[in-house]
């Protein structure tokens, strides 16, 4: 059995993740080095999710987000990500349990790849048929794809959504069209009453090289690529965990963990110290 402390496992974390002052992301090229670098994090911490994240790379430490607004820490990474939404740097959506997340364009075409989408216009239509679509979110889809990008201010006017009683149902519907990977912000208005307002547009409108790319990876070739960045980030992890954070089976899981075991990425049957299972490392 293969034994690790947990000290040098959060040490290593801290390298990946960018945790200290002299590897820290400073500038919004950085910033965008440190994405393609992990090639999966979130925007900010997230409680319970173990993943790099951009505001502990700007601080150069393992902090919780600042929400007084006086952490010019948060400006960078806020503003970074708005300033990038139109430049196709990355991918930005809520993905990962529903929270703001960036994926490398080298990484993506695997998330498009477990997807239901092939790049099609119509593809909604079969989702939406079989019930796994809600109205809403067709009826959004749809305008996108009469009207082109939209913020969403004018989005929720096109598909009557405006107004403080329809705003979970509108939230709700367009979260359900990120996660799904059918539609991604592009850019930001001065819209509404915080003249503020994402810009959506269709994903394979926006990504056109995406679908493409997705063709030729399987699912299972998806998860491998996928599970290899991800615990070459985060050092390790349990099986569970691993099922929990992207929602697969975990028949899935263990067959894309002994796919990385046979190629001598990671081992299994490890113990760290301070920790009371094994768990999947990446050497």
């Amino acid at each position: 059995m293969t034994v690790m402390t947990l000290a040098k496992a959060t040490a290593l974390r801290d390298q990946r993740y960018r945790r200290t002052l002299k590897l820290r992301a400073r500038t919004p090229e950085a910033i965008r080095q440190f994405v393609d670098d992990v090639g999966l994090c979130l925007l900010f911490s997230v409680n319970n999710i173990e993943m790099p994240n951009v505001y502990q790379a700007v601080c150069g430490a393992a902090k919780d987000t600042d929400t007084t607004l006086r952490d010019a820490n948060v400006g960078l990474t806020w503003n970074t990500k708005d300033a990038a939404l139109d430049k196709r740097w990355w991918y930005y959506g809520k993905l990962i349990k529903s929270k703001a997340t960036l994926v490398s364009l080298e990484l993506f075409p695997n998330f498009y790849a477990l997807s239901e989408n092939y790049g099609d216009p119509d593809d909604y239509l079969t989702e939406y048929e079989a019930g796994t679509l809600s109205a809403d979110a067709k009826n959004i889809y749809e305008a996108l794809l009469r009207e082109g990008p939209m913020h969403a201010i004018q989005i929720k006017r096109k598909v009557n959504l405006y107004g403080d009683e329809v705003k979970t149902k509108f939230d709700k519907a367009v979260q359900e069209l990120q996660s799904s990977l059918k539609i991604l912000p592009v850019g930001v208005a001065e819209a509404g009453a915080w003249r503020y307002a994402f810009i959506y547009d269709l994903l394979w409108r926006w990504l056109p090289d995406v679908p493409t790319q997705a063709r030729e990876i399987t699912r299972s070739q998806a998860r491998v690529n996928i599970l290899a960045r991800h615990l070459k980030n985060v050092i390790y992890a349990t099986p569970k965990e691993i099922a929990r954070m992207f929602g697969w089976s975990m028949i899935d899981v263990d067959t894309a963990i002994q796919h990385l075991v046979s190629r001598g990425e990671v081992t299994t049957n490890t113990l760290i110290k301070g920790l009371k299972q094994e768990v999947v490392l990446s050497p």
